[in-house]
């Protein structure tokens, strides 16, 4: 074979190289922890998204909920301090703070950490909830310590990702491991619709084995704090306190009926409706808000 043939073949097969080179998808970066406090986890591919700036209220504004703020702030500290603690859930009436006091006890827990490593929230959505296994692995050998976080949990129909749920937070050869603690928020106590546990029952060989599958779930959460509706003046220190946060000059009985009459036309009272409320008024008297407030 002649020079130039020689040649023209190592210029193709450079060529050849550099298309297959260009082919080859980059090597993924190493998942770090150190941008944020704040995660949200993405499965495909597996990353986690740094979020600056967490969505969350302070929380001397959420009121009515003395007792389950205090026990899972308690709680939150004696993990974050590497003492045992218990996953938890959240779980109870729409509206009422239950994912809003998970985002505020993890800034208060933070802000008074005095000295050591700060605490990781990562939320997983409900539809990756499979892919909790694949967040346990990367997480594992950090050296933070990290509260995972689902919000809206609920199972239904022939969803049967909620056994890769209990295996996760209880079962399995590997555990949950030592720096991982997992909170989830629902409307439900136990997970799954009261039909859903009925039609296990009626459709069963064994309808006490099958019930006892589908509620069992809720077991692995050792501490369960339950949310109920407000009374009207829960309601109304709710409006008052984030009129106060954000300084809106207005008549304080006028603020009142206001806000009951707004309760009234959505036929509910709540944290969440009192932000409304406040967003609502906020805005004819010509006040901006934090949006992040709420």
């Amino acid at each position: 074979m002649s020079n130039s043939q020689d040649d023209a073949l190592v210029s193709r097969l450079d060529k050849l190289i550099a298309l297959l080179e260009r082919a080859v998808p980059p090597a993924p970066e190493p998942i770090t922890f150190d941008k944020a406090d704040g995660f949200v986890w993405h499965p495909s591919p597996a990353r986690v998204e740094p979020v600056v700036r967490i969505n969350r209220v302070d929380l001397s504004l959420l009121k009515g909920v003395d007792r389950v703020r205090d026990q899972l702030l308690d709680n939150t500290e004696r993990f974050a301090r590497g003492l045992p603690a218990n996953n938890v859930l959240l779980w109870g009436a729409r509206g009422m703070g239950k994912s809003s006091l998970v985002k505020a006890a993890h800034a208060h827990v933070n802000a008074t950490a005095s000295g050591r490593p700060p605490l990781k929230l990562i939320e997983i959505h409900r539809e990756d909830i499979e892919t909790l296994p694949a967040l346990m692995s990367v997480v594992r050998s950090s050296d933070y310590r990290f509260v995972l976080f689902c919000d809206d949990l609920s199972f239904d129909g022939g969803d049967a990702s909620y056994k890769s749920l209990k295996a996760v937070l209880e079962g399995g050869i590997e555990g949950r491991p030592d720096n991982v603690i997992f909170y989830a928020t629902s409307n439900r106590r136990h997970l799954l619709p009261r039909d859903m546990v009925e039609n296990e029952r009626s459709t069963a060989i064994n309808p006490g084995e099958a019930v006892e599958e589908k509620v069992s779930l809720s077991d692995r959460f050792g501490l369960w704090l339950g949310f109920h509706k407000c009374s009207q003046e829960e309601y109304l220190t709710m409006v008052e306190a984030y009129a106060r946060h954000h300084a809106l000059d207005v008549d304080a009985e006028t603020m009142r009926a206001e806000a009951l009459e707004w309760a009234t036309t959505r036929g509910a009272r709540s944290g969440r409706v009192a932000w409304q409320f406040i967003q609502d008024l906020a805005g004819r008297l010509g006040v901006p808000l934090d949006q992040r407030s709420g």
